[in-house]
């Protein structure tokens, strides 16, 4: 919590407080609790983080929380309420007499409570102190995202493989004597991922002309001698950590212009994990790949690479860092993706995504599911 006092010190605020639930990234950060009921969480410089919660989870906050816990009624909202009835009123007036007068908050706090709390405290947003702290991992937050890789490569082999074992008719892929669809292949990695204690939601399941848009989801029959792109970001239930990971596979033959697009792809996967360290920045790694796609013969504008080389993951699937224009300095522990792709409308698309870590000597992937396009 050094960086909640320095950023305090630095704008000469009493408190720092964040409200939601645990729905919410930063917030589930700070408490380490679970509710879908907002909280108040509030740091005063230099003293022990609190957080603020209804009377029924007061006991589960104790237990799975590293915060002070107070009540709603010992921090006396309820008198607050026989006064002012009004509850953003009252939350406001409640945080400023627990929080002090002189307040940061981050840039997703509540438009309303802010605007309350201006009549009892002074209100400073924040620019991004929480979501930098998020950026760099603990070994405990890199083996929970390991964890879910693990799930994502187990869910990401079974999709391959039910796309390997189908067969051909009539230039659709069949599941004996029915077709098989971007909806079954979805279906089925979710039983796995539900299986093993985790949720994905929005997979992409993409085939043919349509992997030439990147979150076009993909729907009905796929087709032979096309590429199918399966895009999956899944979340631990209990931890709320994500993976991501993207694989581009055919079954069949392809076109030269898919079998070039896919080498080219892969080639730009690992020249980037060979540039990936701690000291780069996110701005650096992209433009560099921008450019080794260029003397490719690759577009990187409206078509061709069209996406940012990669971003941070941890309790949401895209937070800081930014592998992208601006993106800042990568540090030792940030966990990050690397995922070029090329997209050519007319032609089709090409992903391929691994997660890994920036360690000491560079960049550690945690994807080991094989990179094959023809299966």
């Amino acid at each position: 919590m050094y960086a909640l006092d320095q950023a305090m010190s630095e704008q000469d605020a009493t408190g720092f407080v964040v409200f939601g639930s645990s729905e919410n990234a930063n917030t589930r950060y700070l408490t380490r609790f679970t509710t879908t009921d907002p909280v108040v969480f509030f740091k005063k410089a230099g003293e022990t983080a609190t957080i603020i919660v209804s009377q029924m989870e007061a006991e589960r906050a104790l237990r799975e929380s590293s915060a002070r816990v107070m009540t709603r009624a010992d921090a006396g909202l309820f008198e607050i309420l026989a006064d002012e009835p009004d509850r953003w009123k009252a939350t406001a007036r409640m945080i400023a007499g627990q929080a002090g007068t002189t307040l940061l908050v981050p840039s997703d706090f509540p438009f309303l409570l802010a605007h309350e709390l201006q009549a009892f405290a002074r209100v400073i947003p924040d620019r991004g102190t929480i979501e930098s702290m998020r950026a760099v991992k603990t070994a405990d937050e890199i083996s929970l995202i390991t964890s879910v890789q693990g799930v994502t490569d187990r869910a990401m082999e079974h999709a391959v493989n039910l796309i390997r074992r189908s067969k051909i008719k009539s230039g659709i892929l069949y599941r004996g004597t029915v077709p098989l669809t971007s909806e079954f292949i979805r279906t089925s990695m979710e039983r796995i991922f539900m299986a093993h204690g985790c949720h994905s939601q929005d997979t992409i399941v993409s085939c043919g002309r349509d992997t030439a848009y990147p979150h076009i989801r993909g729907e009905g029959p796929l087709s032979a001698n096309e590429p199918i792109v399966i895009d999956v970001f899944p979340k631990s239930i209990e931890s709320g950590y994500f993976s991501d990971m993207t694989r581009t596979v055919l079954k069949g033959e392809a076109t030269p212009e898919i079998m070039d697009m896919y080498k080219t792809v892969k080639d730009a996967q690992a020249y980037a994990a060979g540039m990936i360290r701690p000291g780069i920045t996110g701005d650096e790694l992209h433009h560099s790949v921008v450019r080794y796609f260029n003397e490719r013969g690759y577009p990187c504008n409206k078509e061709g690479f069209i996406h940012n080389l990669g971003h941070g993951v941890g309790l949401e699937v895209h937070e800081l860092p930014s592998l992208g224009p601006g993106g800042g300095i990568l540090a030792e522990g940030n966990v990050i993706t690397n995922e070029p792709g090329l997209y050519l409308p007319g032609i089709g698309g090409v992903r391929l995504e691994n997660t890994g870590v920036v360690t000491g000597n560079g960049f550690g992937c945690l994807t080991h599911y094989e990179e094959e396009l023809i299966i």
